[in-house]
């Protein structure tokens, strides 16, 4: 039976009200909604494919995080993946990207991962560097910003996004490990039944505390809000008076 892999990560959701906390490091976390992050909701309907495709797959989903990302977790669950582990970690919003994918790669090395799917980046730091780390410290080849994807008895084709609209036609053999990115395919939403479902699977907890990390190579030192910009300036009038306003504070303004 093939085994795969797919990480996910809890973020707050983008419509909520940010407020830098009292470090100055790190929003305030207190009355966010949560929700699991976009990239990786390809990520998961992804692996989900590929585990109907194959017919004889396991699918584990993984988490890092608090208490809280159980839920997110569950989502998963829901929409297809077989088991959970959650990776229990009250400062992962402290770990910079080296640290999160040594705790990812020292769970990967103890199993036989055909194939790991993330998301290209997350929401909250988007720093784009999880995942590729991860393929780095497992030695395995690493598939980036994937807008379409094929597997066919061990080998990936895949097509990458690339700057300016356009996108390269690669292919590798597995093991091997995937960045999915958005509009590579349709995440299903979980049915009433599967979310009853999921509540039965294995969601096992693996302390952080029992893993040796790197020194951090990244440490955020201030965080704020965007300046605020000016009011802005309402023309009136008929074309000619508005032109004419126009024309004077762009003279104004040089």
């Amino acid at each position: 039976m093939k085994k795969l892999l797919v990480c996910i990560k809890q973020v707050p959701d983008m419509e909520s009200r940010f407020k830098v906390n009292t470090d100055g490091t790190w929003y305030e976390e207190t009355d966010l909604a949560w929700r699991m992050n976009e990239y990786d909701e390809y990520a998961v309907e992804q692996a989900v494919q590929l585990k109907e495709q194959l017919g004889e797959a396991e699918l584990t989903v993984l988490c890092i995080g608090p208490d809280r990302v159980k839920e997110t977790i569950k989502k998963a669950l829901a929409m297809g993946a077989d088991r959970g582990v959650h990776m229990t970690d009250n400062e992962s919003h402290l770990r910079d990207p080296l640290a999160i994918a040594s705790m990812i790669a020292d769970f990967a090395r103890q199993q036989d991962f055909e194939l790991i799917f993330t998301g290209m980046q997350s929401q909250d730091r988007g720093s784009a560097q999880v995942g590729v780390l991860v393929a780095e410290l497992l030695g395995i080849p690493a598939l980036t910003t994937l807008v379409e994807f094929a597997y066919d008895q061990g080998t990936i084709t895949a097509k990458r996004e690339l700057e300016g609209g356009s996108r390269a036609l690669v292919s590798c053999s597995t093991p091997a490990l995937v960045t999915c990115q958005l509009g590579l395919n349709r995440p299903r939403y979980p049915t009433l039944p599967n979310i009853m479902k999921a509540k039965k699977k294995e969601l096992a907890s693996l302390p952080v505390t029992d893993l040796k990390l790197p020194p951090a190579q990244l440490k955020t030192a201030a965080m704020a809000p965007p300046p605020k910009r000016g009011s802005a300036r309402i023309l009136e009038g008929d074309t000619g008076d508005v032109a004419a306003q126009l024309a004077a504070v762009i003279k104004e303004k040089m």
